[in-house]
């Protein structure tokens, strides 16, 4: 997918363009490679914890809805067409029903995005994404430090709450999680 800095494309057009090896978000009209460099691409940290988040929460959604990595949602940030590709989506059956079958990006905001800081990346840049998440209708984010060991969540609701440790980050709006950052990072293998 390659795009001349130029021209701006519409949602429909950055949909047509054609799939090559690097991952795009839809920002402002653009096609955006979601990893600006090599820096930035996933390296073991947040590999190993996307992997670990997936299999914790896939087996606590089963029956409620889907987690998905990787996968893009449509959605609207300052009046404009926006598609970003969070590290994992989690969307309830009430939301999506279960029986939706598209080979196409998320129709609807999720409840829970959850994104994994990548080297190269600031918190405080996730902080900005979490904040345009919310008010595209996303429920609530979560901002991964693999380094600090910490969970940020963030909520339209109130400020933002950050996890280490044993700390159980429980929510209603996820009835029956009961996960703490240390389950995580001991399954991704990060914890000594």
């Amino acid at each position: 997918m390659v795009q001349s800095s130029n021209q701006r494309l519409t949602l429909e057009e950055f949909l047509a363009l054609p799939e090559g090896d690097i991952t795009y978000e839809f920002v402002n009209g653009e096609a955006v490679p979601k990893y600006k460099d090599d820096e930035m691409s996933p390296k073991f940290f947040h590999s190993s914890t996307t992997g670990a988040l997936l299999i914790l929460l896939s087996a606590w959604a089963q029956d409620k809805g889907r987690v998905v990595t990787e996968w893009a949602i449509k959605l609207t940030r300052n009046h404009q067409d926006w598609m970003p590709i969070p590290d994992l989506t989690y969307v309830s059956h009430h939301r999506l029903a279960a029986n939706w079958l598209q080979d196409e990006a998320c129709p609807v905001a999720p409840e829970l995005v959850i994104e994994i800081i990548s080297p190269g990346q600031t918190f405080g840049e996730m902080t900005e994404k979490a904040t345009d998440y919310l008010k595209a209708g996303v429920s609530r984010v979560w901002v991964v430090d693999t380094k600090a060991r910490t969970i940020t969540v963030f909520a339209s609701s109130s400020f933002p709450i950050t996890y280490r440790d044993q700390q159980v980050i429980t929510d209603d709006l996820l009835p029956e999680l009961d996960i703490t950052p240390n389950a995580i990072f001991q399954r991704a293998g990060l914890n000594p």
